[in-house]
This record gives C-alpha cells, structure tokens and sequence, in this order.
C-alpha cells in the first residue's frame, strides 16, 4: 500500500459520511446508505496500516485501546448469550466500528503536514454535513414540527467545538468561520432543540476553561466570551424570530411545555425518563444481563411507571405499542443496557477520562509553554471530544455513522499529541543539564510552523501535499518508521 495515496484515504474516510441522511421511507432500500459507508470502512482500515508508530504506548493510549476493544469486539459476548436479531445488531453496533477505525487511523504520530491535512479535510467534511443536512431536511418538506427532526447534523456539535476553540481559545476570527457559526445558531433555532442550546453552553464553558490559565485570565476571559456569544446568538435570535414568526412561537410552546400538561413533568423529559427505566429494568433484571448487558440491537419500549405523566399526550394504547432496539436517547444508560458492567461502562469512562487528562495536560501545557508542538491539535481534539457528552443530552451522540467516526478521529488526535507532548517534554528536561553546561539553555520546546488550524476551503490538492517539506514528526523521541525527510 503505497504512501502517496495517503490524502485520497483521508478524503474517501471523512467526506462520504459527510452526506449521510436519515431516510424518509424506514422500510426502503439502504443501498445508498451501504454506498457511503464502505468507502470510510475501507479508508480507515487502510490508513490505520500505513500510519507512522510509536515506538512504545502511554498509559492512555493502552487505557484507550482496551476500553475500544471491550466495546467493540466484546459485544459479540452479548449478541451470542441473548440472540438479538443479527440485522439490528450489526446496525447499531456500526457506529461503534467506525469509532474505533477512526481512532485506529488517528492515533499515530502523522508528520505534521499530514495532520493538518487530516484535520483539515474533518473541518471541510463537517461542514458540508451542517449545510447537506439542513439542504435536504428542507426538502423533505412539510411543517415545522415534522422538519426540525431531519435538518441538525450529527456533527452539529462537532463544528461549533471547533468554532469556539478558534473564537475563544486561538482568538482568531475569520469571515468564513463566523459564517458557518450564525448559520450554526440559525439551524439550531428552527430546530428548536433545548438540548442543542444546553450543549453548545457546555462547549463554550469548556473552551473558555481551557483558555484561561488563571482564575483571574479565567474571569476575563468568561466575560469577554459572554459577550461575543451573547451578542451572535442573540442577534440571530432576534433576527429568525422577525423572519419566522412561528419559530418563536414553538420555542414558546416547547419551554412551557410542562406547565401545560396535568403531571406537570415535560413529555420529551417523561418519554426520555420511560425508554431509561426500562433499558435499566432489563439489565438489573439477573446477573448474566448484568455483567454482559442485553447487546445491541436489542428491544425496549416505555416503563409503565411513567404512562400517568404521559396522561393526555398519547393513549395507552400509543404508549405500549413502543417498541424500539436502536441506540435509544442516552448514551450512558444505554452503554450500561447494550454491553453491562465488563463490555458497556468502558467506553464513558475512557472518553470521560481521556477528557480529564487531555484537559489537564492542556492547561498545564498552555501555562507553560503556549508555544509547544502539536498543542493546537490537542485542544481542537478536546473541543470536538467533548461534543460527545454534550451531544449525550438530547440523544445518543453514537447512533449515526459520521458522528460515531468523528469522537473515533478526535479521540486518536488526542492520545497520539497527548503522548508526543509528553515525549517532548521529557526530552526537554534530559537536554536541560547539558545544554546549561555548554551555556543559553536551549528551549525545552521547538516552535512548530503550521499551528493555526486551516481554514474551511480550499484544502490544498493531494499532490502539494505528498510533496511537503521534511517530517517534523522526525524531532519527536522514540519513533520509528519515519526517517528525515521521509513523508508518510
């Protein structure tokens, strides 16, 4: 498998997904979804085997890998002890491959050019999903109440965690980028989705988190976050409410919505309470479903404990005929019911852990040395990994494919600069004494050219890139594969 074709495997990995779609007809034919799934199967697979290695594995990346293949591979142990229809297994457990392809494709130390191709290409494809997603939910036509379900992407989230980390944390603003945010907020206004406003707040908090080193930096810049946000989000607000009148009115309907039914509970939050009572019911019910879960794919439908909240917002009749075995409306409840105790809690604890450690890691590292190598990279990896609990609020970030491969790439970015940082750093401290002995100390940290993240179109062509400069990657300790001047 030659390197060269290396950009082609990027593009054939990120951009089909890009233009996935929920189907209007559920009992038409998948063929063109299949069409757009192989290629990033087959594209994943290939750069995970050409990838550049290290030479050795950080607590992480082995804490990481293990948690993947407890998931992955481990829900066979399910689906062979409870014989869920294979069909809806292997549909449900899709997302979850494409996960771990993507972190198998991102987890090397990429020379730098590729790398910022690679991140590239993931802003380019997101985008095109926001705006694909929004252009053919719109088509699909009929009223609000219908359309506000098909025209958010699965990467929504995604996107804005990479606008804030350029608005908040690199300070950078371009024309192109402030666009795509106010057509974000503009989407996520006519979607009229509490749960998309409480996860952008959460990526905002974050970004401004790991931008501030100091309570004090910490305060000046929440504030003059606050005021750039509010500003955006309110103006486009504003704005959509003159344009759509009807908009406004069903943001009206949708936060008085508990207040106008008998039990006083909101009917999305009883229905989401419903699916998780008896998704937990069904697991706690003996030991074997328990420690190995119910699998994926399997049935669930509304616990009866929640019908009298549900009195006067669908019949009985209604509420029983529920009976689903897609990735439900929880990420971590249904993580728990699919895999149980040994194959479902490993994959919330490594992203939750693997956020915690990255964030740390990140503020230290921006503290001290805010001109380290690949440190960029690592926090654009943070933002977009974060999107995964934030998107958790309002679904299961894991149930369609492009998402699912995305949190696969942002969690393989930020084990792989997660450990060259660490190699470089202790680097840095072996060659401290020496160079104190020969006179200047020389900086722990070599400046890395390229740091700003690409803008959104045009990437530059396959060739240029094949033909880029030597291989900074070569200047990190202990790798193998990637001789001076070696492109991968």
């Amino acid at each position: 498998m030659r390197n060269r074709f290396a950009p082609l495997w990027i593009w054939l990995m990120l951009y089909p997904l890009a233009l996935d779609f929920k189907s209007v007809d559920e009992n038409g034919t998948r063929i063109l979804q299949i069409l757009l799934t192989v290629p990033a199967v087959g594209a994943a697979a290939a750069l995970a085997l050409i990838a550049p290695r290290f030479t050795g594995r950080t607590q992480l990346s082995r804490l990481a890998m293990a948690a993947l293949l407890l998931t992955v591979p481990g829900s066979l142990v399910a689906q062979l002890v409870q014989g869920n229809d294979l069909g809806n297994y292997l549909r449900v457990l899709l997302p979850f491959l494409l996960l771990l392809l993507g972190y198998l494709a991102a987890r090397h130390p990429w020379p730098e050019d590729r790398l910022a191709y690679i991140e590239g290409v993931m802003f380019n494809a997101v985008a095109v999903s926001l705006l694909f997603t929004f252009a053919y939910g719109m088509a699909v036509g009929g009223g609000l109440e219908n359309v506000r379900f098909r025209i958010v992407s699965p990467a929504f989230l995604v996107l804005q965690g990479v606008l804030l980390h350029e608005f908040v944390i690199a300070r950078r603003v371009t024309k192109m980028n402030l666009l795509l945010f106010i057509v974000s907020v503009v989407i996520e206004m006519l979607s009229v989705t509490r749960s998309l406003l409480v996860g952008t707040a959460l990526l905002f908090l974050f970004a401004t988190w790991l931008s501030a080193p100091s309570i004090r930096h910490l305060m000046r810049a929440a504030l003059r976050a606050t005021v750039i946000t509010a500003t955006l989000a309110g103006g486009t607000a504003l704005i959509g409410s003159a344009l759509f009148p009807s908009v406004a009115a069903h943001w009206t309907q949708r936060l008085a919505a508990a207040k106008a039914t008998e039990s006083g509970i909101d009917p999305t939050t009883a229905t989401r309470l419903a699916e998780l009572k008896d998704q937990y019911d069904q697991v706690t019910q003996n030991k074997t479903s328990l420690l190995v879960g119910k699998g994926y794919g399997h049935y669930y439908r509304y616990s009866p404990a929640y019908l009298p909240a549900l009195t006067g917002q669908m019949t009985e009749k209604e509420f029983y005929a529920i009976n689903e075995w897609t990735a439900g409306h929880n990420f971590w409840v249904y993580q728990l019911f699919a895999g149980g105790l040994l194959f479902g809690i490993a994959l919330p604890a490594i992203v939750l852990y693997a956020l915690y450690r990255g964030s740390v890691a990140y503020r230290h590292w921006r503290r001290v040395a805010p001109d380290a190598p690949y440190l960029a990279v690592l926090g654009r990896a943070l933002l977009v990994l974060a999107s995964l609990p934030a998107a958790s609020i309002g679904g299961n970030p894991l149930g369609p494919r492009f998402s699912g491969l995305l949190y696969g790439v942002a969690l393989g970015l930020l084990v792989a600069t997660h450990a060259r940082l660490l190699r470089a750093e202790a680097r840095g401290r072996q060659e401290a004494p020496a160079a104190e002995a020969a006179g200047p100390v020389a900086p722990a940290w070599p400046p890395l050219p390229g740091g700003a993240y690409p803008h959104p179109l045009p990437l530059p062509a396959p060739a240029v890139v094949a033909a880029a400069a030597a291989d900074p990657a070569a200047q990190v300790p202990r790798l193998r594969h990637q001789p001076s001047g070696a492109s991968t």
